[in-house]
């Protein structure tokens, strides 16, 4: 079964409206601050759905459900709850410490303080690592959404690639941040829309709400459990860590979510209202992923499991909603991800490769123009995706693995505790994390737990470590002003 013509009409309102809301933000562009943080103007209700739809992309429907049909509930702890806990808990701290830096130093990328911070070759050392890694995570997801759509259409991936990514290419290079908030409350709209459905349709199948409870006792065994190994209490327990760090900025595009926001009390409720959508939302969009091995038993592939329920269950244009939906997701986060390193390339690279280009620091044209070179590169590499094979999958591994590691000296440079951590602490840890990344992936490792968290462990001991060691030596007057100016409210 594949789409019928009101799915296909249903996808293309879809595109168009993405394209509409683009042009639409065309208009609120005078500046590059207005691009890129939206000249600090975004409301709270806005900023807190877009934090939270970022983290969602088309792996949530592929490699989750799968999880979701082998492995039931644990896929809820460890991931959507070890998120809304470590958002809510925190809001008080990191949201209110990316704005004070947006009014501190005028920044507009979530790197820019760290020339104050340490200087700049460890600014550049994050720079670079991180846009080049992003660059193929961000290929990678437009080839995930090409295989969603190959499996309901039949569409080659190439196709499927053009077609989303050039809609995204788009609406991020002439809308900027505005198109990115814009088009990620229009895609939570259909995610709730097209969950509901799907939760609906499901339940009618099972038998009626009271299904709803009852229907975990015929599952697998340990689906119906908050841990099922390899998911084990430790895991959860990294994931929690892991999460904390990526979720407060150390993923640069949520980072700005919070750098973008007016005041300190408008983060600080963006926060909540991801944190609490988190501990929520997942409840419904993943029941029919864990009632999945009762409906369609046995299946050689469970990352099918979603998009057969939906075939399955669903009516014509109902359907297209869902692929809508699932296309939705993943734009949201790869144009997130296209904004903020578009913001990164602007602010910390291109001023630092020319002088020319740092007196045209604010131009627009030139936040346009890097935002449609980098956009274009990620297309590229996802028509290219068979050429890189395994190494291809590796790269996108490596910026998951990278994800704590860079995110240490970028969260805790900001907190006066480990104001003795220097340029030396944060090359170190994030070296440090780095070569340990590569040794779990070229060792046996029995505990999942272990392999995940064992570089960020490194990496935050390393940067403790020098921080320590550094302990009686004074702090430039620069560090110390920064790190007093950020204790304070205002």
């Amino acid at each position: 079964m594949q789409l019928s013509t009101p799915d296909f009409i249903v996808i293309g309102l879809f595109f168009v409206l993405m394209l509409v809301i683009g042009l639409w933000s065309m208009a609120r562009n005078k500046t590059a601050e207005d691009y890129f943080v939206a000249s600090g103007q975004l409301p709270w209700w806005l900023s807190g759905i877009s934090h939270h739809v970022s983290g969602y992309s088309g792996a949530v429907f592929v490699a989750y459900a799968s999880l979701a049909y082998t492995h039931g509930f644990s896929i809820y702890v460890w991931w959507a709850f070890t998120i809304g806990i470590t958002v809510l808990l925190s809001a008080r701290l990191f949201p209110v410490l990316w704005v004070r830096l947006r009014k501190r130093l005028q920044i507009q990328s979530p790197l820019e303080y760290l020339t104050v911070r340490y200087n700049l070759l460890t600014q550049q050392i994050m720079a670079w690592s991180g846009v080049l890694l992003k660059l193929f995570d961000v290929g990678a997801k437009w080839t995930a959404i090409a295989v969603l759509l190959n499996v309901f259409t039949g569409l080659p991936l190439i196709y499927g690639i053009l077609i989303s990514g050039g809609v995204s290419l788009i609406y991020v290079t002439f809308g900027g941040l505005w198109a990115v908030i814009i088009t990620d409350f229009a895609q939570f709209i259909v995610q709730i829309l097209a969950g509901l459905i799907m939760l609906i349709m499901v339940v009618r199948h099972l038998g009626g709400w009271n299904e709803i409870l009852t229907f975990w006792n015929d599952l697998p065994e340990g689906n119906s459990q908050p841990f099922n190994s390899p998911y084990t209490v430790g895991f959860a327990l990294a994931f929690l860590c892991i999460n904390f760090l990526s979720y407060n900025g150390g993923t640069w595009n949520l980072a700005t979510r919070y750098i973008s926001s007016p005041d300190e009390t408008q983060a600080k409720r963006a926060a909540y209202l991801s944190g609490t959508l988190y501990l929520i939302w997942p409840l419904i969009l993943f029941l029919p992923m864990w009632a999945a091995p009762l409906i369609l038993p046995d299946l050689q592939d469970p990352s099918q499991s979603y998009g057969l329920l939906t075939l399955k269950l669903l009516p014509a244009g109902l359907v297209g909603l869902v692929v809508a939906s699932l296309f939705a997701n993943t734009m949201t986060m790869t144009s997130s991800d296209i904004n903020t390193i578009s913001a990164v390339l602007t602010r910390d690279i291109l001023p630092v490769l020319s002088k020319r280009l740092k007196e045209k620091r604010a131009s627009l044209v030139v936040a346009r123009a890097t935002t449609f070179i980098f956009t274009l590169m990620t297309l590229v590499v996802a028509s290219q995706n068979e050429r890189f094979g395994g190494v291809f999958g590796l790269i996108v591994t490596w910026f998951g693995a990278l994800v704590g590691p860079i995110a240490v000296p970028m969260l805790f440079g900001m907190l006066p505790v480990f104001r003795h951590c220097g340029s030396l602490a944060a090359i170190g840890s994030i070296a440090a994390g780095f070569v340990t990344f590569i040794v779990t992936k070229n060792i046996e490792i029995t505990s999942l737990a272990l392999a995940v968290a064992l570089p960020l462990i490194v990496s935050l001991s390393v940067f403790i470590g020098l921080g320590l060691w550094n302990r009686n030596r004074p702090v430039s007057e620069a560090v110390s002003g920064l790190l007093k100016s950020l204790e304070h409210e205002g």
